[in-house]
């Protein structure tokens, strides 16, 4: 008989880590534990994940709900398989993702190896080195930093500071870097109103920015969709695909006809969410990228595992698990602008 378990654990981050819609500086996880009753020496983790104000699931009774999802769980065997029968991944992403990732652990025996495939035997995969928003010095403080580190994607989040400000650091990066040097992606949040987008763009467009992630608020199909079609600079989805149902995905991607979607597990739904999100856009020929949501190393590592089931010819991004001074030790290990499992560092999962 499978069982679960889960325990909590405060993330403090090592700044303020702000964005359009306000600052953080620490997180709660929820950790679950996936054993055999008849061998509870091997167990599996995944991690319950939301972000205020973006995921769908960021209930105030969340660990409440969570204690009665593993007290149902437990008077049932649930395999992977019948997992879709207990949590509905439309309304409870983040579960689904956690309870999914757990089991598949469990499953490859509770070495954190939630794929066997390239990732896990070491191979790296290039992520964008994030830039998180603040006053012009910070912001520059840490773009220095991102390119003395080998990083050769810069993300940069937008939307909070004077647009004239954050015009200002762009045009400090390009007159540093070219663009055949250091790829530009910007990140908007949504932040910007319907009638200025493209006025916006077309200045940001000067800069030879690679993508910019979801410039206005989702919900706003018509909006996008002419976006898309007249924008300097192609257009990433990203919380425009929270909350959307299996059966409206298709839909969504042939209204807006997007330059390219990012994928956020505990956002979507899940691996195998994600997993349908990538069939539907590269029947489409749109590219994508997988992105972290601010998860510990647990959560990061079922994305990167998953990320290297795909072919890897873009930076991902997966550089999150830096942002807190108490994540758990683990393998997963940055340098030079790529993410790597070196097994030779150990998992220390002690909340």
């Amino acid at each position: 008989m499978i069982k679960f378990n889960y325990f909590k654990k405060e993330l403090i981050f090592n700044f303020p880590a702000k964005t359009s819609r306000g600052a953080i500086t620490k997180k709660n996880c929820f950790i679950v534990q996936a054993f055999d009753q008849n061998d509870q020496e091997i167990i599996g983790y995944g991690e319950c994940n939301t972000l205020k104000g973006l995921s769908i699931d960021h209930f105030d009774d969340y660990e409440f709900r969570l204690q009665i999802l593993i007290k149902t769980l437990n008077e049932e065997n649930v395999t992977l398989e019948e997992l879709p029968d207990f949590i509905d991944k439309d309304i409870y992403p983040s579960f689904y993702f956690a309870f999914e990732t757990a089991l598949l652990d469990l499953k490859n025996g509770g070495k954190k190896m939630i794929f066997d495939n390239s990732f896990f035997k070491g191979q790296p995969i290039p992520i964008n080195g994030l830039v998180w928003m603040g006053d012009k010095s910070f912001m520059k403080e840490q773009i220095d930093q991102k390119l003395e580190k080998g990083f050769d994607c810069i993300k940069m989040k937008i939307g909070a500071l004077d647009f004239e400000q954050e015009l200002e650091l762009l045009k400090y990066i390009r007159s540093q870097y070219s663009s055949k040097e250091i790829s530009l992606r910007v990140d908007a949040n949504g932040a910007f109103a319907v009638d200025e987008a493209l006025e916006k763009l077309n200045r940001l467009s000067v800069f030879e920015i690679h993508s910019i992630e979801q410039p206005i608020w989702p919900k706003q199909l018509e909006a996008m969709a002419d976006l898309c079609v007249k924008t300097p600079i192609p257009i990433a989805l990203d919380e425009e695909l929270i909350g959307i149902e299996d059966h409206l995905q298709e839909e969504l991607l042939d209204i807006i006809h997007p330059q390219y979607i990012i994928l956020k597990p505990a956002l979507v739904g899940g691996l195998e969410a994600c997993k349908q999100w990538i069939n539907h856009a590269e029947s489409r020929n749109i590219p994508w990228w997988m992105t972290s949501a601010l998860e510990s190393n647990i959560g990061l590592n079922a994305i990167a595992q998953f990320t290297a089931n795909y072919e890897i010819d873009k930076p991902h991004g997966l550089g999150t698990g830096q942002l807190y001074h108490n994540n758990f030790a683990s393998p997963l290990t940055v340098k030079n602008g790529e993410i790597f499992y070196n097994d030779k560092n150990k998992w220390e999962l002690s909340h």
